[in-house]
């Protein structure tokens, strides 16, 4: 009896989230498709076939689909928003593009915002099984690994910006993320994941390095993808920054998929909910909220700068960006906001990051000597 073929599910990239939706399709006997990683291609692919005025992520998700279609995926997956947030209509918007390209793929839609069930009718529809344990072990390994990677990413920064040989932590990193990617079992990954630390922890570092400390916020596709933001972490490194991601997978998956019960502090949109007052009173979609309230919250912990990152012709990011000129009056944080789209060249981009630094590099250096001639 021949054996039955699995299907493919391909899901869009963003950064490295592959790692982890892969691992929860395997585990309910669905075979995950990884398209190719983002590429010039993908992105001309995407621009080719979308509105002109439509946002970066959408181009490039629509690219990730192309290529995974031609690649030999049965279904593409799709994660939907619903409320005040365009993301809610590009579901509709891809597939009836990719039928009117001619692509006889499936198109399948995934609600995270239903929380734990949305995921769960999902891998069940996809999977064609019903059986709640199976289904619970693969929900699971996906928001663990989630958790494992976000981890490991604030590892990445800290010896990306110390390292002695530039492009040392970023090879043992990927090294990690294949100890990370091999697991098959949550009660495996704990062990991998230690490894895994110990991979990048092998980067050779100068503990004496001058190092600033900037946060990363904005849209969250963004903020997570490196292809989109033009590896900002990977420069920022260069110039001996150390990031932190506001917005990441892990924390929309605290706020969206765990119940509030099982968690033992305050969310991020719990935080923004509270800091974002009085300038922004109600959530107008988008990341716009939580990026007003991480301006507030980067400053009270002492960062030396935070640094907007949106897409171009994202509404809920551009009202972000004309409260900033308010907050400046009440906090003294050097804030950067940069706006992205496939007209973005690299040189021009580079050079504001480069003058961004200095300027906090002179800043923090001013504050210190001012503190030393009070002492």
């Amino acid at each position: 009896m021949a054996k039955k073929k699995k299907i493919k599910v391909a899901f869009p990239h963003m950064g490295t989230i592959s790692i982890a939706w892969a691992a929860g399709l395997r585990k309910v006997g669905v075979e995950p498709y990884i398209p190719p990683y983002t590429s010039k291609k993908t992105l001309s692919l995407g621009t080719k076939n979308s509105p002109e005025a439509i946002c970066l992520p959408y181009k490039l998700i629509l690219g990730n689909f192309v290529e995974a279609i031609e690649g030999g995926a049965d279904y593409v997956a799709m994660i939907t928003s619903p409320g005040i947030c365009r993301l809610g209509e590009y579901g509709n918007n891809i597939y009836s593009t990719l039928k009117d390209l001619g692509y006889k793929a499936n198109y399948i839609e995934l609600s995270l915002y239903d929380g734990i069930k949305g995921l769960y009718n999902f891998l069940r529809e996809i999977s064609g099984k019903n059986d709640p344990v199976l289904i619970m072990r693969a929900i699971n390994i996906t928001i663990r690994k989630i958790f494992a990677i976000d981890d490991l990413n604030t590892a990445l920064s800290y010896y990306r910006a110390r390292e002695v040989r530039f492009g040392d932590a970023e090879k043992n990193y990927n090294k990690a993320l294949k100890i990370i990617d091999k697991v098959e079992s949550t009660l495996d990954l704990k062990k991998a994941y230690e490894l895994a630390l110990k991979e990048i922890e092998k980067t050779e570092i100068d503990e004496n390095r001058e190092v600033l400390h900037v946060d990363l916020t904005g849209e969250i596709y963004l903020v997570n993808d490196e292809f989109s933001n033009q590896n900002i972490e990977r420069e920022l490194g260069r110039m001996g920054v150390q990031t932190r991601r506001s917005l990441t997978v892990g924390s929309f998956l605290k706020d969206a998929i765990i119940p509030k019960a099982f968690q033992n502090k305050e969310t991020h949109l719990q935080r923004a909910e509270r800091m974002a007052k009085p300038y922004l009173m109600r959530d107008i979609g988008g990341d716009a909220l939580e990026c007003i309230s991480d301006v507030v919250f980067a400053d009270k912990k002492g960062k030396d700068g935070i640094i907007h990152i949106s897409p171009f012709t994202c509404m809920p990011e551009i009202m972000s960006q004309n409260i900033f000129p308010t907050m400046r009056t009440e906090h003294d944080i050097p804030l950067l906001a940069l706006i992205m789209d496939e007209q973005t060249g690299k040189a021009g981009y580079l050079t504001r990051l480069e003058a961004f630094v200095d300027l906090m590099r002179r800043k923090k250096r001013a504050k210190v000597a001012k503190n030393k001639t009070r002492i």
